[in-house]
């Protein structure tokens, strides 16, 4: 599958599922999302203790779930217990965090659908080698299933960004950050050389419009030969016409259902 869009059209994708709707980063997220009819699918990846790969963004499971403690203190069995309908407040209602294999398994039913990897694990003092076998775990696991052309993997972690280029070249599309600064420490050579998406964000304070990468941000990237992308900041009328104006070719949303609705009425998206 190619990314490639037609001219004068915006790709949408879930920003960890139908996150506005349903709990985040849970199956029913993904499956509402695929519903509406975007174009990619993003979500994040972390490990147990027991060494199993889970969908949660998150170190901890308080803000979604009605545990409390670290994800990598659960077992996989002690996380199914969890509820996560917590962040939603729509607990007793069945969801759970999903297993990596469990979203995999299900993107298979779907092969036209674009996948964004977060890697949530962090070369950082203490769990470089945890890091990097998640990394690999992950890229593995993908590559099985038949997914590296139609998915980029991503990460805020400089320094698994250029891991994951030393190691894998070209064969997995990474989806990088601008300014430079969002990409923490590890950072030895310049991303925008060999990224081939980018979000751009804000740089000075937080406000909607100021999350939005400017014209100019999203000129330098193109000129790199990256395609733009807009974040979840992009979420109402007002919002996605700066996305327009500034010259994205994908917004990343909670609100996919308040997006296309916005993008098709101004003939941005089938």
């Amino acid at each position: 599958m190619d990314f490639m869009q037609a001219e004068h059209t915006i790709f949408v994708a879930a920003h960890r599922g139908w996150s506005s709707r349903y709990p985040e980063n849970t199956m029913e997220a993904f499956r509402g999302a695929v519903s509406l009819g975007v174009d990619q699918i993003e979500t994040d990846v972390r490990i147990t203790k027991d060494g199993e790969l889970v969908i949660i963004h998150d170190a901890e499971v308080d803000r979604t779930t009605n545990g409390s403690g670290k994800v990598n203190s659960f077992t996989l069995y002690e996380l199914k217990k969890l509820d996560a309908g917590k962040i939603r407040n729509m607990e007793g209602q069945g969801y759970r965090i999903p297993t990596f294999e469990e979203f995999v398994e299900y993107m298979k039913t779907l092969p036209d659908m674009t996948l964004d990897i977060e890697l949530k694990e962090y070369p950082e003092k203490g769990n470089e080698a945890v890091a990097y076998e998640v990394c690999d775990r992950v890229l593995q696991a993908l590559d099985d299933a038949g997914y590296a052309d139609r998915m980029v993997v991503n990460t805020f972690s400089g320094k698994l960004q250029e891991y994951i280029q030393a190691h894998y070249g070209s064969k997995f599309r990474r989806h990088i950050y601008f300014p430079i600064s969002y990409l923490r420490k590890g950072m030895t050579r310049d991303p925008y050389q060999t990224g081939a998406y980018c979000c751009c964000v804000f740089r000075t304070k937080w406000t909607d419009e100021a999350n939005i990468g400017s014209k100019e941000d999203c000129d330098f990237i193109r000129s790199c030969g990256i395609h733009p992308w807009a974040g979840s900041a992009v979420k109402d009328a007002r919002t996605v016409d700066v996305a327009i104006a500034n010259g994205y070719e994908l917004i990343t949303c909670n609100n996919p259902d308040e997006v296309l609705r916005l993008l098709r009425e101004k003939g941005y998206h089938k």
